[in-house]
């Protein structure tokens, strides 16, 4: 008998997956492979850009037991919002958060935030289309700030190496850990953040490499 693991392929509407693996292979070979390769050289600065929205309450995953386990869920529907900007080379976080809502003007603090750094060379910003990064306003800013934005394929988080970040943050403090008060929960996060190029440095070096999954190798489930 052969285990199997089973999951699932995001998809635009209206294309096939092979139209799909064919777009981001496209992608990863003409646009997102040479910056990176120019980044290692220290000729380019590359981030990958998403935002996390984080909201209290049980993050639940698997465990081992012998006994049945609960873990106490949180009332209400408080988020904490980590948008953040994931250097590929050198693993510097730089992030804006807020209690409130992601939006254009977010985005737009987070480019400022960037350009304060006095990075020499291209900079550029890997990241999705979601609304509030791909509006005029955020993408005037980015050319008078000089910074290119490289907006992935729709549908395509495997792409973006900072959904993996914030996968581990979830797996570190959040999952299947009760947190008594919001600021209790922020300030987990926080740590969790804080802590990356100390306690967590080794794990993220293996974890966040530029090898990207794909999809043109996969056996698919007929419904």
């Amino acid at each position: 008998m052969k285990w199997r693991c089973l999951g699932a392929i995001p998809l635009p509407p209206k294309k096939t997956i092979e139209e799909h693996v064919r777009t981001q292979a496209e992608f990863l070979e003409d646009k997102l492979e040479p910056a990176l390769a120019e980044a290692r050289a220290g000729k380019r600065h590359v981030f990958f850009v998403d935002a996390a929205h984080l909201v209290m309450g049980a993050f639940l995953c698997c465990v081992w037991s012998l006994l049945r386990l609960v873990i106490r869920g949180a009332s209400g529907r408080q988020r904490y919002n980590v948008l953040g900007a994931w250097n590929a080379v050198t693993h510097e976080l730089v992030r804006i958060t807020n209690t409130t809502v992601v939006s254009a003007d977010t985005m737009g603090a987070l480019l400022h935030k960037i350009a304060s750094l006095g990075l020499v060379g291209p900079i550029t910003l890997v990241l999705d289309n979601a609304r509030y990064q791909h509006c005029a306003a955020v993408m005037a800013l980015a050319r008078a700030l000089n910074i290119e934005l490289l907006f992935l394929p729709s549908y395509s988080p495997n792409l973006n190496l900072i959904e993996r970040l914030w996968k581990f943050v979830k797996k570190e403090v959040l999952n299947s850990r009760q947190h008594q008060d919001f600021k209790k929960f922020q300030a987990a996060i926080d740590g969790c953040l804080a802590d990356m190029p100390t306690k967590h440095q080794g794990k993220l070096a293996t974890l966040l490499t530029h090898n990207f999954q794909t999809w043109d190798n996969v056996s698919l489930l007929n419904a």
